[in-house]
């Protein structure tokens, strides 16, 4: 017997998220931890299943990730991007609501590098005129 399984990569900043959804209870494991332990901030686990709740799937997959790279933020970010493409997978049909929510686009911003002669990206050294 086949098991089936939902892959799906997903990017923010400078993390990738590797996102496997499997048909399950709900759990979701993050870097072989359990979900709230990762994430500690209630906002960022409520960014991660919005994903779910759009597509009415809340409960229904078991989502195994691993996510490296950028701070918690980016992850979150990364991981709900994974999730939502790797629910395109499973059924086509979900792409309207997850486009219209702006989950399926990888959001391209990225810190701006620092310049040289520069303190930092805009940021000018200070004048002195004496």
């Amino acid at each position: 017997m086949v098991e089936e399984k939902y892959y799906a990569t997903g990017k923010r900043k400078t993390t990738v998220a590797r996102v496997w959804l499997k048909p399950g209870a709900g759990t979701i494991e993050v870097n072989k931890r359990a979900f709230n332990d990762y994430f500690p901030r209630e906002t960022l686990r409520m960014t991660i299943q919005r994903p779910f709740e759009l597509t009415n799937t809340m409960g229904q997959f078991d989502v195994y990730v691993n996510v490296n790279g950028g701070g918690m933020s980016g992850q979150a970010g990364a991981i709900k991007h994974g999730i939502s493409k790797a629910l395109l997978t499973y059924n086509e049909k979900y792409r309207e609501v997850l486009k219209k929510a702006g989950f399926i686009t990888r959001d391209p911003r990225v810190k701006e590098r620092k310049k040289y002669g520069q303190r930092g990206a805009r940021a000018r050294f200070q004048y002195s005129k004496r």
